[in-house]
């Protein structure tokens, strides 16, 4: 089998600080819990930003600019920016620091859907910030975006040289998929990240990870890098599972707080060390920043 790929999103626009006292807020902090990351063996990270005052999820491109600075200085791990950044965000606010910055990876979400994180108001009560609540309690939030959105960031993104991580929370994502290569706007090889657990979106069956698995094959033949992102509690399982028959897997506290059963991971490090443990018990290899660059065809740092 190939190497593993592993990537790691040290921070996101799900969870908020009040909800885990290691989830990183500050550039510096996003950046420690990065380069810790790709010390661990991530060939990737995935990057959001937040407010350094209150925590609430950005896209404000000096943040990014401070945050790719750090790592920068020290690290030549693949910079994953986020298009998705937050489903409160219009399209606009979302790519503006792709398109200022044009990163080697972008994330690209392939498609609209229901965006549900209220059911994580039973486990958390208390919050500091009255955003958190708001943020999480909306039962009408839509996270578009619309095939016409997709089109625009493919071409605003692409043509400075940005290729993509295609996240795909469900079957119907990757037909859309296929729908942009077969008009040529996407190429191979594609960076598929299937995403699984979030409401709204496929579940983190197992039946669910391999019908996603088998179409995405049968879409896409030999011209796809297949990964697993699993929320929540199905983070290392669903990411078990995909190294298990030669896939790829994404982790770190944007998706998932834990680390096991009621026990907070206290950082993203936490993590790459499980996937890196699993890995290696599969007699399987992790790929390096520059493994990666070659196979996803990106162009470098």
């Amino acid at each position: 089998m190939k190497s593993a790929i592993i990537t790691c999103a040290p921070t996101g626009a799900i969870h908020t600080p009040s909800m885990s006292p290691y989830l990183p807020v500050t550039p510096a902090e996003i950046a420690e819990a990065a380069l810790a990351a790709a010390e661990g063996g991530a060939a990737i990270v995935h990057l959001h930003v937040r407010d350094p005052e209150d925590g609430h999820p950005v896209q404000d491109v000096g943040l990014f600019q401070e945050l790719l600075a750090i790592i920068g200085e020290s690290s030549d791990v693949v910079v994953n920016l986020t298009t998705g950044g937050s489903p409160h965000m219009t399209v606009d606010e979302r790519i503006a620091p792709a398109v200022e910055l044009a990163p080697e990876l972008a994330s690209l979400n392939m498609g609209t859907m229901n965006f549900g994180l209220f059911p994580m108001l039973d486990r958390f009560t208390d919050f500091e910030h009255e955003w958190e609540r708001t943020h999480l309690g909306n039962k009408g939030l839509i996270f578009k975006n619309s095939f016409e959105d997709i089109e625009r960031i493919l071409k605003t993104c692409g043509d400075q040289g940005t290729r993509f991580e295609f996240e795909c929370y469900d079957v119907s994502h990757l037909y859309s998929l296929a729908h942009f290569l077969d008009r040529g706007l996407v190429k191979p090889p594609l960076f598929v990240q299937s995403v699984v657990g979030l409401l709204g979106g496929i579940g983190a069956d197992v039946e669910d990870l391999l019908h996603l698995r088998r179409t995405a094959e049968r879409l896409f033949g030999d011209d796809y890098e297949w990964s697993v992102l699993g929320a929540g509690a199905s983070q290392i399982r669903t990411a078990a599972i995909s190294l298990a028959v030669g896939g790829n897997a994404r982790v770190g506290l944007e998706d998932s707080l834990w680390d096991g059963p009621g026990k907070l991971a206290e950082s993203s490090r936490v993590q790459v060390d499980r996937v890196r443990d699993i890995t290696t018990a599969l007699h399987r290899e992790t790929a390096t920043p520059g493994e990666a660059r070659k196979r996803l065809a990106l162009r470098g740092a």
